[in-house]
């Protein structure tokens, strides 16, 4: 659906995007991640038609964004950081007026805006001026803008920033429940966010492409070793966490073990292996054996925000002036 091959972007001496290459197939939805000043904003820009890449090429269900701008942005809703609105028109009107930009017009027009606002629970505020919504309710309407004209694509900036707790859940859940019927890119900085809603991760630091793939498969790949989290607690009397801890670092194939928590006779260990190294069935026998009662092993992975730090740990630059003060 997506097609990015070997895209630069440079603004004179400045190289802001530098021979970036991923695909996002249908349907999928896709955390595009980066430092402040990575170049995401400039690759979403390059995507939307608004920047003309120096070099390479981009396609949004087949039509280049060079070629055939028109065609591409038929096919793309977009929702920036600070959705577009007009705070002193009523949700309705502000749908029926971006519609008609859009190329909407007569049924067709009322269809999408009833459906639209019934997908994202906005049907109880259309006739309620826009100035007087919560963050929450507009931000909704700003990802109702984007949906109106049902595009293939959508490309969302920071969907939930600013928002309370239970907005931030309400949108994400909004956000899956687009996947499959649109193909979405979530560019975002609250990595949580990412792991609960996207299936691909695309990583970009400095310009250039650092990962692109699964979760999953980048923590597993980025640790390398095994990561195991044991909870052990105390047969009768008081749990002995240093001998406990003595008996894990003895199994053939550990290279570190830290005590995470200790409470109520009760202790959590992380363990990690040495490099290929599978450990868990030894782990459990060395509990057992010990006269102490295992209950609890679980693999303990690196988090996505490990794996960015990793990916991303090298000094970054302060800002992206090309981009005028937003985050790239």
């Amino acid at each position: 659906m997506i097609k990015v091959e070997g895209v630069t972007k440079r603004y004179a001496r400045f190289t802001a995007v530098d021979n970036v290459s991923f695909e996002v197939g249908k349907g999928q939805i896709v955390g595009f991640l980066g430092p402040n000043g990575a170049g995401k904003t400039t690759t979403m820009r390059i995507l939307t038609c608004f920047l003309p890449p120096s070099e390479g090429k981009a396609s949004v269900a087949g039509f280049d964004v060079l070629e055939q701008p028109m065609e591409v942005k038929r096919r793309i809703g977009y929702l920036p950081e600070t959705p577009p609105l007009y705070p002193d028109m009523e949700v309705g009107e502000y749908l029926d007026f971006v519609g008609k930009l859009k190329g909407l017009r007569g049924n067709d027009l009322a269809k999408r805006i009833s459906e639209t606002s019934d997908k994202v629970n906005i049907g109880d505020v259309r006739n309620k001026l826009i100035a007087k919504l919560s963050k929450g309710y507009r931000q909704r309407v700003g990802i109702a803008q984007a949906l109106l004209h049902n595009p293939d694509v959508l490309i969302l900036d920071e969907p939930t920033s600013g928002l309370d707790p239970k907005q931030i859940l309400e949108t994400r859940d909004l956000i899956k429940g687009l996947a499959g019927d649109h193909t979405i890119i979530l560019s975002t900085h609250i990595l949580p966010e990412v792991e609960s809603t996207c299936e691909r991760v695309v990583i970009i630091s400095k310009g250039k492409l650092v990962a692109t793939d699964t979760v999953d498969n980048l923590t597993n790949r980025m640790r390398g070793s095994e990561n195991v989290g044991v909870e052990v607690e105390s047969v009768e009397g008081t749990l002995d966490t240093k001998a406990v801890q003595r008996r894990l670092e003895q199994v053939s194939g550990v290279s570190k073990v830290v005590l995470r928590e200790e409470k109520n006779n009760r202790a959590n260990f992380e363990v990690e292996s040495l490099q290929g190294r599978s450990i868990r069935a030894d782990l459990a026998r060395a509990v057992v054996e010990g006269g102490f009662a295992l209950t609890e092993l679980k693999a303990a992975g690196m988090s996505l925000e490990d794996v960015f730090l990793q990916l991303t740990s090298a000094d970054q630059p302060e800002s992206d002036k090309s981009e005028k003060g937003e985050s790239a």
